[in-house]
């Protein structure tokens, strides 16, 4: 039990400091965060779309957060790395935070939703599913989805190829969650076959499609001898 509640307390504390600095780092863009265990401390991986506001002047605001996740949070000689994302359009995360912008400045949820969709996917995804749930147009709750290209709903497409990101939109009505799924340029889904010519099959495929195989001869096997039908007696 002991290990377990360890385990448990363990991701506790990493979900806290996701949340910790998702409000910290708002302004730069939260992309993503990875948290490793190495021999000298631990590593975390800051992913954002502007990586000069998380290492702000003179590397002041990245020494700051290192102090705070050291003393807040209990990890050891913290080391924190700051990366940029390759493409915000098809970082999950950062496409909930501009929507959840987006809501907040006024605009309306449909055209908020459709816009982003198209967004995501004139960037390369193969697939776009977009939830905003909350106090849309009046005091009853409702939930609209938008969604555009494959989209996988369980099993190991989804852990391997959907990238999810979550954020909250505080509007005058009350609080809209967003939620953004997006599906990797990259992914190779298991229904996806290649159809290879003669030349590339010869190349990945057995000796037998190669245009030089040459077929082995077939072994020689005589003739049974001649059977003898006629009938001793003359009959």
């Amino acid at each position: 039990m002991a290990a377990e509640r360890r385990f448990v307390a363990e991701n506790v504390r990493r979900v806290l400091l996701k949340e910790y600095l998702m409000k910290e780092v708002s302004r730069a863009g939260f992309g993503g965060l990875d948290v490793k265990r190495t021999p000298m401390g631990t590593r975390v991986i800051l992913t954002t779309e502007r990586p000069g506001l998380v290492i702000g002047r003179k590397g002041q605001t990245i020494k700051n957060l290192t102090v705070a996740i050291e003393e807040q949070f209990g990890f050891e000689n913290p080391q924190i790395e700051v990366q940029e994302v390759e493409n915000a359009n098809l970082n999950a995360q950062i496409m909930a935070e501009k929507l959840a912008f987006s809501l907040e400045r006024g605009w309306h949820f449909r055209r908020a939703g459709h816009s982003q969709v198209r967004r995501i996917m004139e960037a390369g995804a193969k697939g776009c599913y977009i939830i905003i749930a909350g106090k849309l147009t009046g005091q009853r709750h409702r939930t609209e989805k938008f969604k555009d290209g494959n989209i996988k709903f369980c099993g190991e497409p989804k852990a391997n190829f959907m990238d999810h990101g979550y954020a909250v939109a505080k509007l005058k009505m009350g609080v809209i969650g967003v939620t953004v799924q997006i599906m990797s340029k990259d992914a190779k889904l298991p229904a996806d076959t290649t159809v290879l010519g003669r030349t590339e099959a010869a190349e990945k495929l057995p000796e037998i499609f190669a245009e030089d195989y040459v077929a082995p001869k077939a072994e020689s096997v005589e003739a049974p001898a001649e059977v003898s039908t006629e009938i001793e007696g003359g009959q």
